[in-house]
């Protein structure tokens, strides 16, 4: 299995594409297929069929998945894009902006 620096619940700041400055919430990781869906990021038009939850049908705006290269997690302290590193503390793995070196929770 791939190792990702960006988790679920994290927040991100795009640095490439149509949404690059952007900033969100890390919604889902599709490990399998190397992206990433950010809250608000990469919105699309789903046109949906009438149905038991939407009954009257239409369209509804909805995020895509971006490439996880394209995301750069967000440093804790100084709110600016920062690398991650990963240390051993107490016997536990934990992550670390590298700017700050601020543990990321």
């Amino acid at each position: 299995m791939k190792k990702f620096n960006v988790k679920k619940g994290d927040t991100v700041i795009v640095n490439a594409g149509n949404d690059k400055g952007k900033t969100g919430k890390v919604l889902n990781v599709l490990r399998e297929k190397d992206r990433v869906i950010v809250e608000g990021v990469n919105m699309v038009s789903k046109h949906t069929k009438p149905n038991a939850k939407a009954p009257q049908g239409g369209i509804i705006k909805q995020e895509a998945s971006i490439h996880i290269s394209n995301v750069q997690l967000i440093d804790p302290v100084q709110n600016v894009a920062t690398r991650v590193g990963h240390k051993i503390v107490d016997g536990k793995k934990i992550r670390y902006a590298k700017k700050s070196g601020e543990e990321i929770k």
